[in-house]
């Protein structure tokens, strides 16, 4: 999408949905003059997180974390109400990898179980479509997606819950997915700016009288 549009990306490590509520008017201002075509909602993960296990702080009930992606929602459709949005649901979580890497990092002050399991991270992913469904938005369900490959707690998980190359490139893919079938399709966007096969050596300025002159 180089020259047709501007991709942001504000990501915030170990957040949760009540802790990006807080972000929400910093990051989408109700007054502001640029209109987002498009977001994406990448949350969820850190919710999951179990009561009384090693990160029960990053916990979020879950019918609060779908209210929270409720409210998130909402204001970005004050924002503006043509955008498009994409609720992506947590990827799945490989227990013996999460296991693994505490072990290799901790070693004997490493956790006895691990602190988000996959089946808790589906029940937020079903929450996370359910919700999408209710308020008219699309959504990825990456949980699901991504259990369809053999061996995908490897390929696609580096540490059994952070993504590996392998397993963004399947977020992205998904996400081109979700966005070619709203019918917004980068191959079809117009450049923001002349191409430069447009521009005469000779005569430039023609090229940009229209956008810059």
């Amino acid at each position: 999408m180089a020259e047709q549009a501007d991709v942001l990306v504000r990501g915030y490590g170990g957040y949760n949905t009540r802790w990006a509520l807080f972000l929400l008017h910093h990051l989408f201002p109700l007054d502001s003059k640029k209109h987002q075509l498009a977001t994406t909602i990448f949350f969820g993960a850190n919710d999951a997180a179990l009561l009384g296990r090693n990160s029960e702080r990053q916990h979020v009930p879950v019918e609060e974390y779908k209210e929270n992606l409720s409210k998130i929602v909402k204001h970005l459709k004050e924002c503006s109400p043509t955008m498009l949005i994409v609720l992506i649901s947590p990827p799945p979580i490989d227990e013996e990898g999460r296991m693994e890497y505490a072990r290799a990092t901790y070693g004997e002050k490493a956790m006895k179980l691990p602190e988000r399991t996959n089946d808790m991270a589906g029940v937020y992913a079903q929450g996370c479509v359910e919700l999408a469904e209710e308020l008219g938005v699309r959504s990825i369900n990456l949980w699901s997606k991504m259990q369809e490959t053999d061996g995908w707690q490897k390929k696609y998980l580096s540490d059994g819950l952070h993504l590996t190359p392998q397993g963004n490139a399947v977020v992205f893919q998904e996400v081109v997915r979700v966005f070619k079938e709203a019918w917004l399709n980068a191959e079809e966007m117009p450049y923001d700016f002349p191409h430069h096969s447009q521009i005469d050596g000779q005569n430039p300025e023609k090229a940009f009288q229209q956008k810059c002159l």
